[in-house]
């Protein structure tokens, strides 16, 4: 089964998944991170791939895709860091970039090295729909790996439906619309959006992502969905100036999202 669909099957809700950029802060730290973030028990990491050109991506995440790649990160040398990923990180891995990099390398052989290295599912967010249905839709799913599809508030009850039946693994609930980034709290309209969504009884579940950055704003995500996704929030913390090691970073960080705040 794959690693994805084994955590949904046996977490009912709180599902916490955390963004790093590969190659962030330093070129060597995606291993070390994924480590970390297990340790502290992180349901599933998204790993994103840097891109020269991330249009989705807010002004924390776009800045850690440029210090990646400065460090001389690519596709190629994250599957070489990858490798031996399996032997000490269970937990589901999810790639999440653009499809240029993705195409530059081929389809075929991408997935082919999604399957060597142990990663469950892909996120492309300028993938449409359709072109994934009727080109790359068959390719996944001989390679066991999900391609996982995002909606946003503004998405169509209709269309809606037709990327639910097309996303593997779960459905990427876009919080907001806008870029990415953190925000303190969830508006009403985006309630109301989670609300619209849970009502619909999809066939595949949903996690939160987009301006889920503390205890709040991912306990109020936990209520509407299976659980949410925090990328901003998290590479701000483990990119911020001092003497910490990244490993109690990450520790103080998760701790914060998880623990209930003292009154």
């Amino acid at each position: 089964m794959n690693r994805i669909d084994d955590l949904f099957t046996r977490k009912p809700g709180g599902i916490l998944s955390v963004y790093i950029t590969a190659g962030y802060p330093e070129l060597k730290d995606t291993v070390v991170l994924l480590q970390a973030l297990q340790d502290q028990g992180v349901d599933m990491v998204e790993i994103g791939i840097p891109f020269s050109d991330p249009l989705a991506d807010g002004p924390v995440i776009q800045q850690s895709s440029q210090v990646a790649l400065k460090n001389g990160m690519s596709l190629e040398l994250l599957f070489r860091q990858l490798q031996e990923i399996r032997k000490t990180v269970r937990i589901p891995l999810v790639l999440m970039g653009y499809l240029n990099p993705v195409l530059r390398m081929g389809m075929e052989r991408f997935l082919e090295q999604c399957q060597h290295v142990g990663i469950d599912g892909v996120i492309l967010p300028d993938l449409p729909p359709d072109e994934y249905d009727s080109l790359y839709r068959e390719q996944f799913k001989r390679s066991g790996i999900h391609n996982i599809l995002l909606i946003t508030p503004h998405t169509e009850s209709g269309r809606i439906r037709k990327i639910a039946d097309l996303s593997g693994g779960f459905l990427y609930l876009v919080a907001d619309a806008a870029t990415t980034g953190a925000k303190d709290f969830i508006e009403n309209d985006q309630l109301d959006y989670f609300q619209r969504i849970r009502e619909m009884d999809l066939p595949v579940p949903g996690l939160i992502g987009f301006g889920i950055s503390n205890h709040e704003t991912f306990r109020t995500a936990c209520r509407y969905a299976r659980g949410a996704i925090i990328g901003s929030a998290f590479i701000r913390a483990i990119g911020a100036s001092g003497p910490l090691p990244l490993d109690v970073k990450v520790a103080q960080f998760i701790r914060e999202i998880v623990t209930e705040p003292a009154t």
